[in-house]
């Protein structure tokens, strides 16, 4: 029996009706495979890439860019959403800075420079700073691995990012796909909706015979973070440790990660849907139906909240596949209990 059948027969030898526990099953499936063995603990840890994007200077953003210091600067501290979730179920985190727009470094410090190019004008980055970037995130990954790390989780930080994700997801997925650039944390502004739309357009019209893979449209229309998480994504295939995505942003990494190298898919979790109108396509690139998600809860923060959340829901589900009665064994104490009821009966009709 190889192990993929090992691992069906466990779980569905537990005692309730098969498939019945539906994605918290089947995602714990696909960490056992991608394991390649049985275990019983999870050790994760949570990694949010941070960085500026140039492209806020076009007027995409209603906030400052100056947000992107001071929240990672929180998260460091742990008093950031994503921080403060990862401390209440001890989850291990660590925030990288590859690219924030400040003199110092927050938290580990990898920074390529402080902040992309405006890409309305000129190429976010150039080849050796997005071979930088994406170095960065596998190097982060083999860290964590040799850690002893087991379970990853992905999350960003980085004012103008939906705009750079945006547009990396326009870059790459089919012609004439809609409704790909959003609100972002701008919801309801109409007016900024409209003129980040038309920076988009502009700016892939511009680039078009230079964008001929997703490394390209990373690396013309991206952010640091972007390749960032995509070179761990990469790197998590390369080390077969699984990881969760959390929204859109990481979304869109994957789905450069998988139409690079298909295999990353096998270990990547989706964890929740954002209400960014490109989710549902950048999931759909890498092979995931939104029925694949497990959390509905029209969140749209970042840092890897959503991530966090899907990180625990396994970890409960770890649990139970480890201490859960089988069927096998109730299906035993049942024949034992009928054997004793039908001798105890047997005994009465002697007894008369």
């Amino acid at each position: 029996m190889d192990f993929a059948a090992q691992v069906d027969e466990r779980l569905h030898n537990l005692a309730k009706p098969p498939g019945s526990l539906g994605l918290l099953e089947q995602q714990v499936r696909q960490v056992f495979l991608a394991w390649g063995s049985f275990q019983e603990e999870l050790r994760p840890r949570h990694i949010i890439f941070a960085a500026d994007n140039g492209v806020v200077r076009s007027g995409v953003v209603a906030q400052l860019s100056d947000i992107t210091y001071m929240q990672s600067v929180h998260m460091t501290e742990g008093t950031s959403a994503v921080t403060c979730f990862c401390r209440c179920h001890g989850i291990p985190y660590e925030v990288v800075d590859v690219g924030i727009d400040s003199e110092d470094a927050v938290g580990v410090d990898r920074k390529i420079a402080r902040g992309t190019a405006d890409f309305s004008v000129q190429p976010a980055m150039t080849t050796e700073q997005f071979t930088r970037a994406a170095a960065v995130g596998r190097e982060r990954v083999e860290a964590a691995k040799a850690r002893g790390c087991n379970i990853l989780s992905f999350g960003e930080m980085g004012i103008g990012n939906t705009t750079t994700s945006a547009a990396v997801l326009t870059a790459i997925a089919p012609a004439g796909s809609a409704f790909l650039v959003g609100h972002g944390s701008s919801k309801g502004n109409y007016r900024l909706w409209f003129h980040k739309e038309q920076v988009v357009k502009e700016a892939l019209q511009k680039y078009e015979g230079e964008i001929q893979t997703p490394e390209d449209a990373l690396r013309c229309v991206g952010g640091f973070d972007l390749v960032a998480l995509y070179g761990a994504m990469l790197a998590c295939a390369d080390v077969h440790l699984p990881f969760y995505i959390d929204g859109f942003i990481t979304a869109v990494a994957l789905a450069c990660a998988v139409k690079t190298h298909p295999a990353v898919r096998q270990y990547a979790l989706p964890s929740h849907i954002s209400r960014e109108p490109g989710m549902s396509a950048a999931l759909r690139l890498c092979g995931i139906d939104e029925y694949d998600v497990p959390i509905h809860a029209d969140m749209a923060l970042g840092e890897g909240t959503g991530a966090v959340l899907g990180v625990v829901m396994l970890k409960t589900m770890l649990y139970a596949v480890g201490h859960m009665a089988t069927l096998d064994g109730i299906n035993g104490e049942a024949e034992e209990r009928h054997r004793r009821r039908m001798e105890k009966g047997a005994e009465h009709q002697d007894d008369r």
